[in-house]
């Protein structure tokens, strides 16, 4: 099989890999028919990433399940299924606990698309293992577009999981967004659609927030503090001066929740932090918990992720085109 590895700077390639086989009972083979692009990725591409190449890219898809051990009950060879992108075992003591990115079942930070606590391949791969089947995966519901969705894996479920509890606490609180790529684009449409009564989101790209104005979002190109403003605030660009911006704005006990991947070192206002009583929250997301509420919030037609999809793309040309910048390209397998 092929796995579309990541070689350097703004360069991905195809390279043969071993066709994955069944270690298990508990174990699955899965196809992908539609993989799109993480916002980390890009930074990935971009250079920004901590881990030297080479190594085989990719973690947020559905895909179609090929093959699957003596031990599985929820899946079937056939089924369309979101695959996220940590490895959990369902059964260890933090995977219990709903801590599926801290699963002790495998080495630390355990993940698809990058070479963390092992190799576990990529994504972006004609087929991938999935070592804890009835534990990991999640059936597509009826109904829902795998393109759409393909983002469920992280980014889709990750950005209900930033607002939809807090909203569920705080019935129309005011959100702020900070943001770059989809993540946060899916958090204007999330907000609105569970009842938050002012969404502002900002971003220095003009078609990004066009695509937030239809979510029925206020949108900035940047942002001076507004003291008290906000009673939530999202910052998903991995920038510590754009997260020390969103943290001021504030309502007293206000809540921040950052999903920008900060690979890089800065300084956070402690003291007005302090003086306004802030909750924050900087984390990988434990996905495999919360991909059931986002995808049944997807079916309910109240919001519409398919609008952040900015490119449909066959699968063929992800070397060439997954390199370029794009919002949220979804690469579709013609035999999907």
């Amino acid at each position: 099989m092929r796995e579309l590895t990541y070689v350097g700077r703004h360069a991905v390639e195809w390279r043969e890999a071993p066709d994955p086989e069944l270690r298990s009972g508990q174990e699955a083979i899965v196809a992908p028919v539609a993989a799109t692009s993480c916002d980390v990725d890009s930074a990935i591409l971009a250079g920004h990433g901590f881990i030297d190449p080479p190594f085989a890219l990719g973690h947020e898809c559905v895909a179609r399940v090929v093959e699957t051990g003596d031990s599985v009950t929820t899946v079937a060879p056939g089924d369309l299924v979101v695959v996220p992108w940590s490895i959990n075992c369902g059964a260890c003591d933090h995977c219990r606990a709903g801590l599926t990115a801290h699963c002790t079942a495998v080495p630390h930070m355990a993940m698809y698309g990058a070479p963390i606590g092992g190799n576990w391949g990529g994504l972006f791969s004609d087929l991938v293992r999935v070592p804890w089947a009835d534990a990991m995966l999640v059936p597509l519901p009826t109904g829902l577009d795998p393109v759409a969705m393909a983002s469920a894996s992280d980014n889709w479920s990750l950005s209900w999981r930033l607002v939809a509890p807090h909203l569920k606490n705080r019935p129309g609180a005011r959100v702020l967004v900070v943001a770059r790529g989809s993540i946060g684009l899916y958090v204007c449409d999330i907000a609105r659609a569970l009842g938050a009564s002012d969404v502002l989101y900002v971003d220095p790209e003009p078609e990004h927030r066009k695509l937030a104005e239809g979510y029925g979002a206020r949108t900035a190109e940047a942002i001076e503090p507004v003291r008290h403003g906000f009673d939530i605030v999202v910052e998903a660009t991995g920038r510590v001066d754009q997260l020390t911006q969103a943290v001021k704005c504030l309502a007293p006990e206000g809540i921040c929740e950052s999903a920008g991947n900060h690979f890089r070192p800065g300084e956070l206002p402690l003291l007005d932090m302090y003086l306004t009583g802030v909750t924050m929250r900087i984390a990988r997301d434990n996905v495999r918990n919360h991909i059931p509420d986002a995808l049944e919030l997807a079916r309910s037609g109240d919001v519409d992720p398919a609008r952040v999809v900015s490119h449909v793309l066959d699968w063929e040309r992800l070397p060439d085109a997954l390199p370029e910048k794009h919002l949220k390209p979804v690469f579709v397998r013609a035999d999907g």
